[in-house]
């Protein structure tokens, strides 16, 4: 059985974090949360995200600020993403991981029906025997999601020799949990300091996180 990945897009293979700042701090704006600069962003960012604007907010926001607080991200996220671009080099490793036999599969806790097609956009549907997106409310955590998709992909993928890339936290979480193996990127929406404290690697590239998934699950 080969080594098998499954890769994260938001941050990760998708290289958006402009679009998620713009639409943080516009969502902020709606309850008067003062913008953030990028750095600030991935050094306050935790997931589950009601748990950050929490931290933002100084308490919990109520269901109606919550509501108020997503819908604005969400309509000022889809405004900006299209400018954004893949990850530099994901393509070419997307394909050189398929072309030297393994496989790859991608898990987003973005939404379903609007991950699908900005991955075909970019061509990349046919790298992965599975794409999942959230199908459920916004918000969440990885590791329910993580274990539905590990379940769809059947007895062909061994999560011990299955590596999640990703770039959070929760990313490295979920996959402990599930007994896979797991390598965080810098690049994304925490900053080194925050991922490391994990145990998982941390890298600043994702060829180097194609090259320890390799050498993990081998």
């Amino acid at each position: 059985m080969r080594t098998h990945i499954i890769w994260d897009w938001n941050g990760t293979l998708f290289h958006d974090m402009e679009a998620v700042l713009g639409a943080s701090n516009a969502a902020f704006a709606t309850l008067g949360i003062a913008p953030l600069s990028l750095q600030e962003y991935r050094e306050q960012y935790e997931i589950p995200i009601p748990r950050f604007y929490e931290r933002l907010l100084g308490r919990q926001p109520s269901g109606a600020e919550w509501l108020l607080l997503d819908d604005a991200f969400h309509v000022r996220y889809h405004e900006l993403s299209p400018a954004c671009g893949l990850t530099e080099g994901a393509q070419d490793l997307l394909s050189a991981w398929a072309g030297a036999g393994h496989s790859q599969s991608l898990l987003s806790m973005y939404e379903h029906e609007r991950l699908l097609p900005v991955v075909e956009r970019f061509g990349l549907t046919g790298h992965f025997v599975r794409v999942d997106g959230r199908s459920g409310p916004s918000g969440g955590q990885k590791a329910a999601h993580l274990i539905r998709h590990l379940a769809a992909l059947g007895e062909h993928v061994d999560p011990a020799r299955t590596v999640l890339i990703g770039d959070a936290a929760d990313d490295a979480l979920a996959a402990l949990g599930a007994g896979a193996h797991a390598v965080l990127y810098t690049g994304g929406s925490h900053t080194r300091e925050k991922l490391e404290p994990v145990g998982v690697p941390v890298v600043d590239t994702l060829a180097e996180a194609v090259e320890l998934a390799g050498r993990l699950a081998g």
